[in-house]
C-alpha cells in the first residue's frame, strides 16, 4: 500500500533524495535486489528473495503485490516487456530504484563497519 510519508519521483531529483527512502524494511531491499540483474515476474522475484536471504525472508503473493505496487508508486520499479507467458507481469527497477538500493547498500555497509569496530573494541566510529 502506498504511504503517503514517503517520497513519490515527483518530489525526488534521483541519487540527491534516494536517500528520502532509507531505511528499507528487509522485504523492499530484497524485492529490489532481485529485480538488479534485470526484469522478473512475481514468482520468480518470491523465489530470488527467499534464495538471497537464506530462506530468512519469504514474501508470499500478497504481500508481494502490495510491495509492488507501493514501489511503483514511489517510481523505484516499473512494468517490463515480460517474455514467453504473456500472463505474467514483469517488473525492473527504474534509475532512482537503483539508486536507493545503491544508498541502502552503503548505509548497511556502515551499520557493518560500526558493528565490527565496536565489537573489536574500537571506538566504533563508521566512515
Amino acid at each position: 500500500m502506498f504511504n503517503p510519508t514517503q517520497p513519490r519521483m515527483e518530489d525526488c531529483t534521483l541519487m540527491d533524495d534516494a536517500h528520502q527512502f532509507l531505511p528499507l524494511t528487509p522485504r523492499v531491499l530484497h524485492i529490489l535486489l532481485a529485480l538488479l540483474h534485470g526484469p522478473q515476474h512475481g514468482y520468480r522475484i518470491m523465489k530470488d528473495v527467499e534464495e538471497l536471504s537464506s530462506g530468512l525472508v519469504k514474501i508470499g503473493p500478497g504481500t508481494l503485490y502490495e510491495a509492488i505496487h507501493g514501489l511503483r508508486e514511489k517510481a523505484l520499479i516499473e512494468p517490463a516487456a515480460s517474455e514467453g507467458d504473456a500472463r505474467r507481469r514483469a517488473y525492473r527497477l527504474t534509475e532512482l530504484g537503483r539508486d536507493v538500493v545503491a544508498a541502502e547498500t552503503s548505509r548497511l555497509a556502515d551499520v557493518v563497519d560500526y558493528a565490527r569496530s565496536a565489537a573489536a573494541g574500537g571506538t566504533g566510529t563508521s566512515r
